[in-house]
């Protein structure tokens, strides 16, 4: 039946039922704030007992103590998970063990069967090389962030075969969509007809970023795609796939620039070498700066509050915090969708048919 023919609006059918539902929008709303403040309420309290030397709070230790990769894992102050130390020297051959070997009853690094750690460096006392292959906290977190994409796809696997058909449930329909949106917006205009081809590559790229940029946005864990040794190790493969994938027309635009004067040839392959070069690099700095940005200007704010030693001034940079961490959202979705809409676009070019 169609109500509009009779005059008729939502409204007047189901009288309660918009009331109902912008009652539920503000409970959740409510309930999104109130998150929100506790979490900020509870990454200050991670730091207050820093503060608690008073004049000796420094808020650049502290920012450099959390953004930077460590081998044992700070929950809170004063709760460490300890985690694997893996070394390799020529004295001792392979050595492992647990990172609070290093730390005495104080929280004091000490020295443990010759081996020193200090600022998150491991070394022998007799100077002797050693290889580090540890379980670090950002290591840690890249298997989180690769579990978590298991777990979740997996289910959504699972989901697409039970509800073949039918209209997605469950977590399926959560990122079906989103996943729809990468193929048919992102991959396929960029790529072409081919695009089958690196579909798998390029869901897992955006998808480790982005979940790994919202892990990092939880207090207390890992600045993983804050460390530039993460994202060069994914712009290096977004610069393999891209020149192994290199057609024909791809290398002589490099090495022999169509459409220009043989004697300025020369001179612009120089060029075009440093264009392949730079493009990871832009990919790999442009993650990183964003993502430790972030982390930076969200710890600097918290730290006013032990430097001012003041409640108001806590809570004014609690509500700012809250506001520039609803922004990190974005942002941490944002960076995962640029950083695979730009290898997509680097893919395409270099496997387009010459024309």
């Amino acid at each position: 039946m169609n109500y509009a023919t009779y005059g008729l609006t939502c409204s007047e059918i189901h009288p309660g039922q918009h009331d109902e539902e912008r009652s539920a929008e503000r409970k959740e709303l409510i309930m999104f704030g109130l998150i929100c403040l506790f979490s900020m309420s509870s990454l200050q309290q991670a730091y207050a007992s820093d503060a608690s030397e008073g004049e000796g709070f420094n808020p650049g230790d502290m920012i450099n103590h959390h953004i930077k990769d460590a081998h044992g894992w700070e929950i809170t102050h004063g709760v460490v998970v300890p985690l694997p130390i893996i070394l390799y020297s020529e004295p001792d051959g392979l050595m492992i063990f647990s990172s609070s070997n290093f730390f005495n009853n104080a929280h004091e690094e000490v020295a443990y069967k010759g081996y020193l750690l200090s600022h998150e460096h491991i070394s022998r006392a007799d100077g002797q090389p050693v290889y580090d292959f540890s379980i670090t906290k950002n290591v840690l977190f890249i298997f989180i962030d690769a579990s978590i994409m298991l777990l979740i796809f997996f289910a959504v696997a699972r989901g697409y075969k039970k509800n073949a058909g039918k209209a997605p449930k469950g977590i399926q329909s959560l990122f079906e969509p989103v996943i729809i949106y990468i193929r048919d917006e992102v991959v396929k205009p960029s790529i072409g007809d081919n695009y089958q081809k690196y579909l798998p590559y390029l869901l897992t790229l955006f998808f480790f970023i982005w979940f790994g940029n919202l892990l990092g946005l939880i207090p207390g864990a890992a600045n993983m795609t804050g460390n530039i040794a993460v994202t060069a190790v994914l712009a290096l493969g977004t610069f393999f796939i891209t020149n192994f994938s290199g057609k024909k027309a791809y290398w002589s635009h490099i090495f022999w620039t169509p459409g220009v004067p043989w004697w300025l040839r020369p001179i612009i392959l120089p060029v075009e070498l440093i264009g392949v070069l730079t493009k990871p690099v832009s990919l790999m700095v442009r993650l990183f700066v964003s993502i430790t940005a972030g982390h930076i200007v969200v710890l600097s704010l918290v730290s006013l509050t032990f430097i001012f030693h003041s409640w108001m001034v806590g809570f004014g940079s609690t509500v700012i915090v809250t506001l520039i961490t609803i922004i990190e959202l974005l942002v941490a979705t944002i960076q995962a969708y640029v950083f695979t809409m730009f290898t997509s676009l680097y893919i395409g070019m270099a496997v387009e048919e010459h024309h």
